[in-house]
């Protein structure tokens, strides 16, 4: 396609290494890859209402990228998780929630996820020109010291009034507060599912002593890959998680604590991922019931080489089976046409049938 030049031009030297490689521990037969019938294929024999599987097919038909399986969000709910003035300083239009609206449809994404305040005050607008996903739960940082907890500051039935096609919601996975998380997120997603709307949740691990020396074992491939599965476990349409740069998290833990933790087998290791990138993030996918429940990486936090970053992502994800980016502060940092650029630029990867499953 045009835009295959460019990508190649941001990857560089690094073409091959993210482009050629071919994944030789879970093979791509053995995965549900993304599709036009989608909706119909794979939430065609489970128990989702029929008005859960129009608000799917909502989100999958809208935007750049309607009607091949992919998906392109646009979060922003930076706001409450890392403040408002240190999210939009940056770039102040976004104090203005028309402008993420915008944002998220000029971008030519298939939905926008942000918060209740957000969506509710421009909700009769946009509701009918974007698809919105009400983010229901958020960790706050104005308490002191601050604490790392995801509090609810919505309401499924202030989601459905204001013509949501979906909820998200965030667990930390490995928290001291995660069972809690866990049912109230369960039970929040029965009820969002009673009312015709899908299902998001964020994966993210949250414990002290996943770092293990000089490695962040937030990012390891087998604990996240782990909380992936949870999330499916809990009903997810769809499950957000970071991109895995590590693997042996387990192992690490367990070393760096002298403390059992977990259950691991060694052939997680030797016979369903290996080092490349995408072999880690295909672990993930598999995590997914082989890639059933789609799996969305996120964008990750603006830097210098945004763009570069946001292809290199968009790669991984797409060549290990995956089924798109929720992509936000590369976005909303910078100028709107320089962030409607950005997203189109994730968006060329899924569609540029030259980028194929590795």
């Amino acid at each position: 396609m045009s835009n295959n030049g460019n990508i190649l031009e941001l990857l560089g030297e690094e073409a091959d290494f993210y482009l050629k490689y071919r994944c030789s521990k879970i093979k791509k037969e053995s995965l549900h890859l993304p599709h036009a019938n989608w909706v119909s294929e794979i939430f065609g024999d489970s128990d989702r209402p029929i008005p859960v599987m129009r608000s799917l097919q909502q989100l999958y038909g809208h935007g750049r990228l309607k009607d091949t399986g992919y998906l392109s969000i646009l979060p922003v709910d930076q706001g409450i998780e890392h403040s408002a003035g240190a999210s939009f300083a940056p770039n102040p239009l976004y104090f203005e929630p028309n402008n993420i609206l915008k944002l998220a449809h000029e971008g030519g994404c298939n939905a926008v996820a942000t918060t209740l305040g957000t969506l509710g005050i421009v909700a009769r607008k946009w509701a009918h020109k974007i698809p919105m996903i009400l983010k229901i739960n958020h960790n706050q940082l104005l308490n002191y010291p601050n604490t790392f907890d995801q509090t609810m500051f919505a309401s499924i039935k202030q989601a459905a009034d204001m013509g949501c096609a979906a909820v998200g919601a965030t667990i930390y996975f490995g928290s001291e507060e995660s069972n809690k998380q866990i049912i109230q997120v369960s039970k929040a997603f029965e009820m969002a599912h009673e009312r015709g709307m899908a299902t998001i949740l964020w994966c993210y691990l949250r414990n002290s002593a996943f770092k293990a020396g000089s490695t962040d074992h937030h990012v390891s491939a087998d604990l996240t890959g782990q909380a992936n599965h949870l999330g499916c476990t809990l009903k997810a349409d769809i499950i957000k998680q970071k991109l895995p740069e590590n693997n042996e998290g387990y192992k690490a833990v367990n070393l760096s604590t002298g403390k059992s933790f977990g259950k691991y087998h060694e052939k997680m290791y030797t016979d369903l991922s290996d080092k490349h990138p995408i072999d880690l993030c295909r672990y993930q996918v598999a995590n997914c019931y082989m890639g059933r429940i789609g799996l969305i990486n996120s964008g990750g936090a603006s830097g210098e080489n945004d763009f570069a970053e946001a292809a290199k992502t968009a790669i991984i994800n797409k060549r290990a089976g995956g089924m798109g980016l929720i992509s936000g502060r590369k976005a909303f940092q910078r100028p709107m046409n320089e962030g409607v650029r950005l997203l189109q630029l994730i968006q060329d990867v899924y569609l540029d049938e030259n980028i194929t499953i590795a």
